[in-house]
């Protein structure tokens, strides 16, 4: 069973992952974009995954993860109720997000060999 802490310490563990206010609660960004958010009142965080991510893990961990309701679901901001999750769920996730927002050059990319 995660907690709030082990959510900001996974992200944080990310390059160049910072912690911000976000409308009062705390959001993981890169470079000023935010690719997760902790929600203080309920057991869960947000993350922004690609559409088609999103629904193949929202019908992978029914209860776990699922989309956002309205526009930003659409978009791909996803629900994922932390204390229903495996460690190893998490950090897929708070991987995939940040790699999604993450710059594709220096230290996130590969360059190809001149």
């Amino acid at each position: 069973m995660a907690t709030s802490d082990d959510i900001r310490r996974l992200a944080l563990a990310l390059p160049e992952a910072v912690e911000a206010d976000h409308h009062g609660m705390p959001s993981f960004r890169v470079r000023g974009k935010i690719f997760s958010t902790i929600h203080l009142a309920q057991p869960r965080m947000m993350v922004k995954l690609d559409p088609e991510d999103q629904r193949n893990l929202a019908e992978a961990h029914p209860g776990v993860v699922e989309p956002v309701p309205g526009y930003w679901g659409r978009k791909g901001s996803t629900f994922v109720w932390y204390e229903k999750a495996e460690e190893a769920l998490i950090v897929m996730l708070l991987t995939m997000a940040h790699a999604g927002i993450a710059p594709k050059r220096g230290p996130y990319k590969k360059r190809a060999a001149a």
